[in-house]
């Protein structure tokens, strides 16, 4: 027997006053549907989103809910007019009766109920509208990035949540690990089309990379067809112009299809350029200790940080993880301890608030000006890594229209805001980069790029991120901040220190008392580490090196082939300098690596 959708849009069809964002779209949501709602950043998902939920009118085609279906709307900036309390707000669909359930899941999402509305931050009010959805549990949710502002132990109960609803879902996110535990179809919208596929988000790459390879092998085979036939017409179409008409006309058909085709939007031209190589101790903190009102942030922490070194810091949302960078940094003085800085540090911030960006200016104006410097927003130019570039040419490279150029940057979705910051950080020159939740609103293609970029990086990296998929691809150590001033140092990413700490890292505890495996603070850590005569960073490191090591003799060889060439130098002379400096850079690379491989050979024997 045949169910009945939950919702069906019906030859949906919607413009905003220029190219169609969707044309003829017919789709529907069954009852236990775990949908995940992909796209690139400007796409079109959360408009999709607010079709679905009757937000948005379309200008044809129907959207149509079963009867007595209740469909709920995770709200991303929502309107708490009247409101005194972020609770009052969450519970206003509510029953009296039912209140119980906003303190329920706010516990679980980690917010208070009597926060002031009108003091509240964006994630607090976006943490009270996903409290609102959860505890009014309508038969159909619609989820848009509901993971931002949440931290890991917020996500995780969360998705146990979402796990075991009966409601069907369709969920928008960032975040690849959540998406993968949760969805069991997806929908994926691209160049204006929304495919379908019955599989999880897990299947979702291959399924894309085959479509887009379809793809490419039919513009070619068509672009063979209109070469073949556009020849034919140049050498006999004057002797056969009466018989031939009809194909003269399928030949302009073939380019009329050609010309239709949209691209495939590529990605941005990022990059991070490293600027003066800094000394291979870059950070070095000890006996760190620092409490504010009488909560313990760290408790005599040690940490050494290398050139090179990925270190992600995790840990409840207000556990103090920002506080600990500033002090890293020099920004923030701890209470006791001491932070030694390691020579030539150019040093890169990606804020979470995105502080540098002026709302108000454009993005033209955000680019070109630097209130630190005294530079103002009135060139047309932007030096980026040392070279001018026009600002148009550079917004373009990050994926921005020309007509955004002369936009404010509120008018900004999360994902773009989120570029242009990027877009300021990869002009400037940097050996150390501080990425606070850089992974927020981007979509899956840019995400990609920016973890290969972290991973060419040259310079040292201190990452803040609730992303755990994000975290296992990029991160070399982690720094588990617990609660009550315990922060620990685990070698490699989330995963990696959840298996060594154990399954009950991060079940809900904060007060120093964390379950599974008991852990010390870093600094017990770092005591018993050293009976090996080594850090703990720096027995991680000697077991990365080898693997170093073999990649630059392969790297060398590889080169050494390429410059065997006799006539490389004159056929390409270019290509033969590139491959000079890259040989001549991987052999110095690869002497400091064997280098000090041997030094720390030596101390762990010692």
């Amino acid at each position: 027997m045949a169910r009945t959708p939950l919702l069906q849009l019906s030859e949906i069809s919607l413009t905003f006053g220029g190219d169609p964002v969707f044309a003829g779209l017919s789709l529907v949501v069954q009852p236990g549907d775990r949908v995940a709602l992909v796209g690139r950043n400007g796409s079109g998902k959360s408009t999709l989103m607010k079709v679905m939920a009757g937000l948005v009118e379309t200008d044809s085609g129907a959207c149509v809910a079963a009867p007595g279906t209740t469909v709920g709307y995770m709200e991303q900036d929502p309107t708490m007019e009247g409101f005194a309390t972020l609770g009052d707000y969450a519970a206003s669909g509510l029953d009296d009766s039912e209140a119980y359930k906003v303190e329920m899941v706010a516990e679980g999402l980690k917010f208070d109920p009597a926060g002031d509305v009108a003091t509240a931050s964006g994630g607090e009010r976006r943490r009270a509208a996903l409290a609102k959805l959860m505890a009014e549990a309508p038969e159909l949710m619609l989820l848009d990035e509901p993971t931002n502002h949440l931290d890991i132990e917020a996500i995780a109960w969360l998705e146990a949540e979402l796990k075991q609803t009966r409601a069907g879902f369709v969920l928008i996110s960032h975040d690849r690990a959540f998406l993968r535990n949760l969805t069991r179809a997806t929908l994926w919208i691209d160049r204006g089309e929304v495919r379908r596929v019955e599989q999880g988000f897990e299947h979702f790459e291959e399924w894309r990379d085959k479509i887009w390879a379809d793809e490419d092998m039919q513009r070619h085979k068509l672009n063979r067809k209109i070469k073949a036939e556009a020849r034919w017409a140049v050498e006999g179409i004057s002797a056969r112009r009466k018989r031939n008409q009809g194909r003269v006309r399928a030949l302009q058909d073939l380019r009329a299809e050609r010309s239709g085709q949209i691209n495939r939007q590529g990605t941005a031209a990022m990059a991070f350029e490293g600027g003066p190589t800094s000394g291979k101790k870059v950070i070095e903190a000890a006996g760190l200790i620092k409490a504010f009102d009488g909560k313990s942030i760290v408790n005599g922490f040690d940490l050494t940080v290398q050139r090179g070194d990925r270190i992600a810091f995790v840990g409840p949302n207000g556990v103090g993880k920002t506080t600990l960078i500033k002090m890293l940094l020099g920004q923030e003085e701890p209470d006791e301890g001491t932070i030694k800085h390691g020579t030539n540090l150019e040093i890169a911030v990606f804020d979470q608030a995105r502080a540098q960006l002026d709302g108000d200016m454009t993005l033209w104006d955000n680019l070109v000006s630097d209130p630190s410097m005294g530079v103002s927003g009135k060139s047309d130019q932007i030096m980026v890594r040392g070279q001018p570039k026009h600002v148009i040419g550079y917004l373009k490279e990050f994926l921005f229209d020309e007509s955004q150029a002369r936009a404010p940057v509120r008018s900004l979705s999360g994902g773009e805001k989120a570029r242009l910051l990027l877009a300021k950080l990869m002009a400037k020159e940097s050996n150390l980069l501080i990425l606070d939740e850089p992974t927020n609103d981007l979509d899956i293609e840019t995400l990609d790029l920016l973890q290969d970029l972290l991973g060419e990086y040259e310079g040292t990296a201190l990452l803040v991120s609730h992303d755990r998929d994000f975290l296992d691809r990029v991160a070399t150590a982690t720094v588990a901040m617990e609660g009550n001033g315990n922060a620990v140092l685990y070698a490699g990413g989330w995963s990696d220190y959840r298996a060594q700490r154990g399954a009950g890292a991060f079940n809900g505890r904060t007060d120093g008392k964390p379950g599974g495996k008991k852990q010390g603070s870093g600094a017990k850590q770092a005591t018993e580490t050293k009976s090996s005569g080594l850090s703990f960073t720096e027995k991680h490191r000697l077991e990365e090196l080898p693997g170093v090591i073999d990649r630059l003799n392969a790297e060398i060889a590889k080169l050494e082939v390429l410059l065997s060439d006799p006539d490389l130098f004159t056929a390409n002379p270019v290509k033969f300098e590139k491959a000079t400096d890259a040989l001549t850079a991987r052999a110095i690379a690869l002497e400091e690596a064997e280098t000090e491989w041997l030094q720390l050979e030596e101390k762990a024997a010692s």
